[in-house]
C-alpha cells in the first residue's frame, strides 16, 4: 500500500501522478482520478487564494487517505492539494486511488473529495476583476455529501 499526500504551491503533473499509481503493483486493476480546478462563474472571478494551517493540514489529509485506504482496500492513494493563489482554470486538487477493482477506486475517490471539502483546514478567498475579495463560506451541500459516508 502506498499513501502519498502533498500540500504545495506548485501545479502537479496529472499524467505523472496517474502513472505513479498505475505502477505501484501488478494487482492494480482500477484507478480513479479526480482533479478540481478554479471555476469561473460568470461573475468576474479572477483568482482563488487558499490558506492553510501547516502541519495540521497534512495530518488531516494523511488521516483521510489512511481511512480511505483501509475502508476501500486500496493499493495506493495520492492526495495533492495546492495552496496560494490560483487563477481561474488552474488545478487546485488531485485525488487518485488505485485498487484491485474499479468500484473500490471510484468509491474511495468520491469519499476523499467529499471529506476534503468539509474536513480539511483550508480557507478560500476569492478575488474579482473589480477588486472585491470575499471569503468562501461552507456550503450545506458539501456537509450533506460528506455526511453520507458516516
Amino acid at each position: 500500500m502506498m499513501i502519498r499526500v502533498l500540500v504545495q504551491t506548485d501545479a502537479f503533473d496529472l499524467g505523472g501522478e496517474m502513472a505513479r499509481l498505475s505502477h505501484i503493483s501488478d494487482s492494480v486493476g482500477g484507478i480513479s482520478v479526480f482533479m478540481g480546478q478554479v471555476r469561473g462563474q460568470g461573475d468576474g472571478l479572477e483568482s482563488l487564494t487558499l490558506e492553510h494551517y501547516p502541519g495540521m493540514t497534512e495530518k488531516v489529509l494523511i488521516g483521510l487517505a489512511e481511512e480511505a485506504t483501509a475502508r476501500f482496500s486500496l493499493l495506493g492513494c495520492t492526495v495533492i492539494h495546492r495552496v496560494g493563489t490560483m487563477r481561474v482554470g488552474e488545478p487546485i486538487v488531485f485525488v487518485g486511488t488505485a485498487s484491485g477493482h474499479r468500484a473500490e477506486a471510484l468509491q474511495a475517490t468520491a469519499f476523499l473529495i467529499d471529506r476534503l471539502k468539509t474536513g480539511a483546514p483550508f480557507w478560500k478567498c476569492e478575488r474579482f476583476a473589480d477588486g472585491r475579495t470575499t471569503w468562501v463560506e461552507a456550503r450545506e451541500a458539501d456537509d450533506d455529501a460528506a455526511a453520507l459516508w458516516d
